[in-house]
């Protein structure tokens, strides 16, 4: 038996911020490791690689279809149509929360559904850019946010150019591609009270004039974050809604069904020769306390369990293994129940 390498397409070297890593993104699909065929004796060298498949799998995040997915997918969808024929004052939107929570993977699931339902739709459209995702640099300048979208692009920037030409070359070259969709990640680091964070959020707005496309920002607490303070921060609130992304709760029997059903499609990730399927279901309370409704500290102490499984030869997760991986300091803190009584899991208008 010989196991295929893992595929170098979703090479985790590969930044989604270049255009290049982006498409890597798009066409991964990722499958799992097949099961040793029963009543085989695989030799040692099988074993070995069947061993490195397994790990390389387990390393990678499982993209569960969260609520907070959904709603972005559906929210986002619904923006990119109208704002098609849209000259001016497109409508967009911001995905807020804490940290863990997957904020950025909400926004690239949605990058990832417009940019494969576009090339389904027109697959002879080759060599375009239906979607472009950047990040926002601590203590950005408008000349570095406009560097973060020509380094995603490609385009060569010398030393002696100048924010305009920055700005025109990449507004002209998404022109020319189809960019319908510019995701921006940490929005947080737009700091209005600032000279350079005002400055560079004048530039975000230029570039959402300039370009034809609909701009969905994420950030960590963006409602009380100073992005919608003054003037600069009333027009960020009349052109975007805000959608809250919070840590799952466990407190409600409608919450532990979403809590459950993500332990259950993580569970079934799996690919440990002797784990039997429901033993995470069954600590689904202790997940919780440990990761706080978490889903990035969930994944992390998944993973890391997976692969220590592998590596001992125990090929199975259990909760002593569980009890003895360190988390990251922010499920320490105490998490707030963030159950609301009414309008719970609804985009709310800035």
């Amino acid at each position: 038996m010989s196991q295929a390498p893992p595929q170098d397409i979703a090479n985790p070297q590969a930044s989604l911020t270049t255009k290049e890593g982006w498409r890597a993104f798009v066409d991964e699909n990722p499958e799992p490791p097949p099961s040793l065929p029963s009543g085989t004796v695989p030799d040692k060298g099988e074993l070995e690689s069947y061993r490195e498949v397994r790990i390389d799998y387990h390393t990678r995040s499982v993209i569960v279809n969260t609520p907070t997915i959904r709603s972005v997918v559906a929210t986002g969808r619904k923006r990119i149509v109208p704002n098609r024929h849209q000259v001016s004052a497109r409508r967009g939107l911001i995905v807020s929360g804490s940290a863990g929570i997957g904020k950025t993977a909400a926004i690239t699931q949605l990058g990832k559904n417009v940019e494969q339902t576009t090339r389904r739709r027109n697959p002879a459209a080759v060599g375009g850019l239906p979607v472009v995702f950047v990040t926002v640099p601590p203590a950005a300048t408008p000349k570095m946010l406009a560097g973060e979208f020509a380094r995603f692009l490609g385009i060569p920037l010398e030393h002696r150019m100048s924010q305009v030409q920055i700005t025109n070359a990449v507004c002209d070259l998404l022109g020319k591609l189809g960019t319908t969709l510019v995701l921006v990640d940490e929005i947080h680091s737009l700091d209005l009270t600032t000279r350079n964070g005002a400055e560079a959020s004048d530039q975000l707005k230029y570039l959402s004039e300039r370009i034809a496309a609909t701009f969905v920002l994420a950030g960590l607490d963006v409602e009380t974050s100073s992005l919608f303070q003054g003037t600069r921060g009333q027009q960020i609130a009349g052109r975007y809604t805000v959608t809250p992304s919070r840590p799952f709760s466990h407190k409600y029997r409608a919450d532990n069904k979403h809590w459950q059903a993500l332990v259950v499609t993580m569970e079934d990730s799996l690919r440990l020769r002797a784990h039997r399927p429901g033993t995470l279901v069954a600590m689904t309370d202790y997940l919780h306390g440990r990761t706080g409704g978490l889903i990035g500290s969930l994944s992390q102490l998944i993973r890391e369990a997976a692969v220590g499984a592998i590596d001992t030869g125990a090929e199975k997760i259990t909760k002593r293994m569980l009890d003895a991986i360190e988390l990251d300091h922010a499920v320490q803190q105490p998490q707030p129940d963030h159950r609301r009584a009414k309008g719970a899991g609804k985009p709310k208008a800035a």
